[in-house]
């Protein structure tokens, strides 16, 4: 269960936030967000690395297993 939420939804926000790092890098308005922009393009990266290598299983061994009762 985990794998699937990991690619749906924590690698996609991962990125997301990566996205939101390099606009509070580059938007001149709020100090605070600049300040922590690479801070935040970090913690983006290093989630996406993690949910990125967290796969989901092949849809042949599920099935297989429901067929066997595990």
């Amino acid at each position: 269960m985990f794998r699937q939420l990991s690619v749906k939804y924590f690698e996609p926000i991962s990125m997301w936030v990566i996205i939101f790092g390099i606009f509070s890098l580059c938007q001149p308005w709020i100090l605070t967000l600049h300040i922590y922009g690479f801070s935040i393009i970090l913690i983006g990266l290093i989630g996406f690395i993690v949910f990125s290598h967290i796969k989901p299983l092949p849809e042949e061994e599920e099935e297989e297993d429901q067929v066997l009762g595990a």
